[in-house]
């Protein structure tokens, strides 16, 4: 392995002796220059890792040199010395993008380790990655050995979701099989306890003994902000979002508005058409068809045609609970840029409106379009760019820009959620069915389904389920784990096709495990 080079730039540097020879001893390859000029040839003819940099020279000063050493190499790491402690001149070489700086007189401890921090930080943070993964792969182990309930689940997925995080900034370590592996694992253990437990939960009482599920959150987290007139209250719902991709958003939001995070388990099937609804309408489908029949109509794997009355099913909720809002709930749905800009443009008109609830559908075109399109699987091969994508839409998008605005408006409120989240499916399990079955790929709804159970939860009592019954002789299949329906007809087609894609529907801690954020802005 090579020596790290670095070049010293003082017009005193006979004064520095000690500090170099210091520095040799550590392993480092040290340079020296007198003044500006030679300091931007050495740059221009060698290749530095790291450049000190007096401020005050004769001829050619520090911040002048330094600015053509950027442009000759922008990206060389350059540490500013100097005796002038003014906040102004910091200000200045700070603008000018230093990596750091020191006050003299430094000391030789001072001057190792800014070079181990510029030089060796990623290095030295590896080794204690690598070993902190291991505590918390044989953590993750135990609890699993034991039996995990809700909580501890939540804490599971957790873990896994930033060790996911933290291994895209450390390639180098080669632990991304070892999580892969140990995700997989997790997931079928998840499986198995949501099938043993699902239906207690969903046909008993809320308590302190179940998870917080799909029909609680508004009741939850959205109505006691709106019982306190004062608050301007957005709910937005941004369909198909997971954790990991609510991390790479919140980075940019956290200047703007405390945040906290709670979260809670969706619903089964985890589909828009269910668990949108469900969200919207505090009640599990099958209540929902039979209070309110009207609203649920339409095919269940087309969300245009089952989700038309998400406003509706709110404002219910609303009336059930006795609550009528000072003006009229409002509601926006965001499939398309230009809805999303019109309504960022237009936020401020929302200021007087107790409750303005906003569905975003971007995440969810990602997925799908992932699903269809070569570019996109090109673009996003895997998770850590999945995530990349999320974080560059992001950045960019009318959202962050309409975040920007709700932190302007005195007493806003704003609760983020999502209805389900998504799983990139890599195995495929050979389902057989009528013609009539739905075409979903991760759960599906018909006569004369079957399936091998170790992939799928087989239902044959939708009401059980409170599921829509659909008649006498339909079942419901939902896959577990990373498990996608293949029909047998064109099966190796249909099997390369649709593997490695982003699905929804199923059970899996990406597609049940979900966040529901609140924030207050900080003006």
């Amino acid at each position: 392995m090579k020596n790290n080079k670095i070049l010293w730039v003082d017009d005193e540097i006979e004064l520095l002796r000690s500090h170099i020879f210091f520095l040799t001893e550590k392993g480092y390859e040290v340079e020296t220059v007198t003044n500006g000029d030679d300091a931007i040839s050495e740059v221009k003819e060698k290749n530095f890792d790291l450049i000190f940099l007096d401020e005050m020279m004769a001829g050619k000063g520090g911040l002048e040199t330094l600015a053509e050493i950027k442009e000759i190499n922008p990206n060389i790491p350059v540490i500013m010395v100097t005796k002038n402690e003014e906040e102004s001149l910091m200000h200045d070489a700070i603008g000018s993008k230093i990596t750091d700086y020191l006050i003299k007189p430094v000391h030789p401890s001072q001057v190792l380790m800014v070079c181990k921090k510029v030089l060796e930080a990623k290095k030295i943070s590896s080794e204690y990655v690598a070993k902190d993964y291991l505590v918390d792969f044989n953590e993750i182990s135990r609890e699993i050995m034991y039996g995990p309930d809700f909580d501890e689940w939540i804490e599971i997925y957790l873990k896994l979701v930033n060790w996911d995080m933290e291994l895209d900034i450390h390639p180098e370590l080669g632990l991304r099989q070892t999580l892969i592996d140990q995700w997989r694992e997790c997931n079928q253990e998840f499986s198995k306890y949501v099938e043993k437990n699902y239906l207690k939960w969903i046909n008993s009482e809320k308590s302190i003994d179940n998870p917080t599920l799909t029909t609680s959150v508004v009741n939850d987290y959205v109505v006691p902000l709106i019982k306190d007139e004062k608050n301007v209250v957005f709910f937005f719902v941004l369909d198909c979002l997971r954790i990991d991709q609510w991390l790479m958003m919140e980075k940019h939001l956290i200047d703007l508005f405390n945040i906290e995070k709670s979260y809670y388990y969706s619903i089964l099937p985890t589909a828009t058409p269910y668990a949108r609804n469900s969200l919207f309408a505090g009640l599990y489908p099958s209540e929902i068809e039979k209070y309110y029949p009207i609203l649920w109509q339409g095919k269940d794997d087309d969300e245009r045609s089952q989700n038309k009355y998400e406003k509706e099913l709110l404002q219910l909720l609303l009336d059930r609970r006795r609550l009528k809002l000072k003006n009229e709930l409002k509601y926006i749905k965001i499939i398309d840029p230009e809805v999303g800009r019109n309504f960022e443009q237009n936020i401020l008109s929302y200021q007087n409106s107790q409750l303005t609830a906003v569905v975003v559908n971007f995440l969810d075109m990602i997925a799908h379009g992932r699903s269809d399109s070569e570019l996109l699987k090109e673009i996003a091969p895997d998770e850590p760019a999945y995530r990349s994508l999320t974080n560059s839409w992001f950045t960019h998008s009318s959202l962050l820009a309409t975040f920007r605005q709700i932190a302007k408006i005195k007493n806003a409120k704003v609760i983020i959620t999502t209805d389900h989240g998504s799983i990139r499916t890599l195995r495929g399990a050979k389902v057989l069915g009528d013609k009539e079955a739905s075409t979903n790929l991760r759960f599906k709804f018909g006569r004369n389904l079957k399936v091998d159970d170790k992939h799928a939860i087989y239902i044959t009592n939708p009401a059980e389920y409170k599921l829509p019954k659909r008649g006498v002789t339909i079942n419901y299949i939902i896959a577990k784990e990373d498990y996608y329906f293949v029909y047998p007809t064109d099966y190796h087609k249909y099997l390369s096709y649709y593997k490695d894609t982003f699905q929804h529907g199923g059970i899996s801690m990406e597609e049940m495990i979900l966040p529901v954020i609140k924030m207050e802005n900080k003006v």
